[in-house]
Order: structure tokens, then sequence, then C-alpha cells
């Protein structure tokens, strides 16, 4: 499996172009996640070589994807306060560069954990993700339901999945994130329907499978 690595707008990007693509996959990765992403792209091009499959690297996983503060999650000041830095960056260098290389395509916007948080809220500041893969999604974070409730998705499909384990942590914090998953569950099929959002539930806790999870969730998008 090849693929390049290039510099757009400041930050590291890893490229894998397959014949013709038709649709582009993005996700955010930290650099220990290299290899992870490898095993994704290996799996998702299994029966699809049509991607065009992209991930760009973010040096602070809290910093840069946090939508706000909370204290659970971090202390560090600066953390909450850069998540639409990095949606400006999507939708003004990332997007713009690869539309110009390889033409406008459909969009789906994926991560785990705090990736898969950020995809979920992106898709509330933009339409520009006609779909979005949130594994693991950390929506346990203080005021997710609050804001929920008041922000409607602007993407078109919404995949989610949890680990049968994560709800059970010893951390009370994050050991809302099912009953909070279940209600934003609720939610996105009254916004989209039953056929268009899914809440997957996978074997293990928050650290399982996670290649074979996040690359679920991007296969599931690219079936409908």
């Amino acid at each position: 499996m090849q693929y390049d690595i290039q510099k757009i707008g400041g930050k590291v990007c890893r490229i894998y172009c397959g014949e013709h693509p038709k649709t582009l996959l993005i996700q955010p990765i930290v650099e220990r996640e290299y290899s992870r992403w490898e095993e994704e792209v290996v799996l998702l091009t299994e029966n699809n070589k049509a991607l065009l499959i992209v991930a760009f690297e973010v040096s602070d996983w809290e910093k840069e994807l946090m939508p706000w503060a909370d204290r659970a999650v971090s202390k560090r000041e600066g953390v909450g306060e850069h998540a639409h830095d990095t949606l400006t960056y999507i939708e003004q260098e990332l997007l713009i560069t690869l539309q110009s290389r390889f033409g406008v395509l459909p969009c789906i916007l994926g991560g785990y954990s705090l990736g898969g948080l950020f995809a979920l809220w992106a898709s509330m500041q933009t339409n520009a993700f006609m779909g979005i893969a949130a594994a693991s999604p950390s929506v346990w974070i203080e005021g997710w339901l609050e804001y929920v409730q008041k922000h409607r998705t602007l993407a078109q499909q919404v995949y989610m999945s949890l680990g049968n384990k994560e709800e059970f942590a010893k951390n009370k914090s994050i050991a809302q994130v099912g009953e909070n998953l279940r209600a934003y569950h609720k939610i996105l099929l009254s916004q989209l329907g039953d056929e268009r959002t899914i809440l997957e539930w996978n074997e293990g806790n928050h650290f399982h499978n996670v290649s074979e999870r996040t690359a679920r969730g991007f296969i599931w998008n690219l079936t409908l």
C-alpha cells in the first residue's frame, strides 16, 4: 500500500489515492497513530479502490479537536479554543487544495475518540461533509446533550459506534458516554431517519480494535 506524505497548509498529510477516486475520506490523526491509519486504508480499499483517503496530522489532540473546554478532559490552557481553527483548516486549506488536484468529491469526515467527537461537532457547523464516521466519540464531555439539542447536523448521514464496555468505566464522566450516545442517536433519527444514521455496538473497551472500528464507520457511509 503506497501513499504520499505532503504538507498542506502547514500540516503534514498522508494521502492515499486510488484509481479514479469517487469519494474523499478525511480524518485527523496524531503521529503515533500512523500505523493504525495504514491498517484502516488496507481495510477500506479491500472492496473499494475508488477512494481518496487523507489523514491530516494534529500535534495536540485535545487543543485542536475539543469543541469547548471540559476540566474532566484537561485543565490545560487553550483546550477547547481551537476546534474552529481546525475546521477552518479543513475547509479553507485542505479541501481547496485537494479539490484543485482531484476535483470536487463527496466528503466523509471521521475519527476515533476525540476525533469522532470533532467530526460530529463539525457536522453541525458546516455542510461540507456528506457523511460522518464517529467511532467511540467522546460525547461524554460536559454540555454535549444541551448543545446537540440546539444544533442540527448538516450532514446527510451519520455513523456512530461504541464499545460495549465503555459505559462501565470507573470514571463517572466517561461512564456517561453510553447514555449520551443513545440520546444523541434518537436526535439524529428524528433529523435523518433510520436509513441515514446508525448506532453500532462493538465488543470491548475504548481501545479495542480501533482500526477496524474506524474503518467500519467509513465503510457504512460508503454503502449508502
